[in-house]
Formats: C-alpha cells, sequence, structure tokens
C-alpha cells in the first residue's frame, strides 16, 4: 500500500463547550497538517458560537475560524479518531480501547479578551507542532 492510499491519521478534540480551546486546536491542525491528517473537534455541551476572542487570536495568525460552529460530542466521532484529545472535558469523554488518549490541561479562553487568549493559542500551537511530528513521517 503506498503513503498515497494508507489511512490518514484522525483526531478528535474534545472539550465541554467546543468554542475556544477545541476549535483553535483544530483549526491548527488542519492548517500545519496540510491535509494528512484527518481533524474533528466537538463539545460535551456545545456553545451557541465559537468565542470570539478565539476567533480572533487565530485571524492574528492568518487562521480564519469565523465560520466554525461549535459541534456535540458523539460515540461515532470518538470511534472513527485513532486520537483523542481531551480539554478540561473531564468525565464526559467517552473511552474506547485501543484509542490514544491524551489530556491538554490549558486554561480555558471562555469570558476571556484576546490578550489572555494569546498564551492558550500560542500552547495550543505548540502542542499541534509536537503531535503532527508524532503522527506523520518526516518529510
Amino acid at each position: 500500500m503506498s503513503t498515497e492510499t494508507a489511512k490518514k491519521p484522525s483526531v478528535l478534540f474534545v472539550c465541554v463547550h467546543n468554542a475556544g480551546r477545541s476549535q483553535m486546536a483544530a483549526a491548527f491542525l488542519t492548517t500545519l497538517g496540510e491535509g494528512r491528517i484527518e481533524v474533528r473537534s466537538a463539545g460535551s455541551q456545545p456553545a451557541e458560537k465559537v468565542n470570539p476572542a478565539a476567533v480572533e487570536a487565530m485571524a492574528e495568525l492568518g487562521i480564519d475560524m469565523s465560520a466554525e460552529i461549535p459541534k456535540v460530542l458523539t460515540t461515532e466521532a470518538v470511534k472513527e479518531s485513532d486520537v483523542v484529545i481531551t480539554m478540561g472535558c473531564g468525565d464526559t469523554c467517552p473511552i474506547f480501547p485501543g484509542k490514544r488518549y491524551e489530556d491538554w490541561e490549558l486554561e480555558d479562553p471562555a469570558g476571556q479578551g484576546v490578550d489572555a487568549v494569546r498564551p492558550i493559542r500560542d500552547e495550543i500551537k505548540a502542542r499541534i507542532e509536537d503531535l503532527i511530528a508524532s503522527l506523520t513521517p518526516a518529510k
């Protein structure tokens, strides 16, 4: 099987509201992964809209999240993902055997301004770069 037809690794980012951290992580992985990784994000209790400060912080780096909508976490999304990264959703995240789980302890950007969101954004970007390196062969 060639690398072109090999199944892409898939990653699911989960937080409670799917409005800040998981949206930023998904946007970074989509952009930095250059199509080599399938990306999903969801929340156990999705908010009505993505955090405007998170959208603004990502726009500063040229990543547009303005059209994103928080999505509800489904069992299917977890089953279809190779890696599940949780961000403060605690016991609400379903666990399936054979999955790689990581829990990223990140400050919640909810209700904070863009100045407070920038360091969270930068921490997520660094973790995404490490994640990509662990999931894809070197170019």
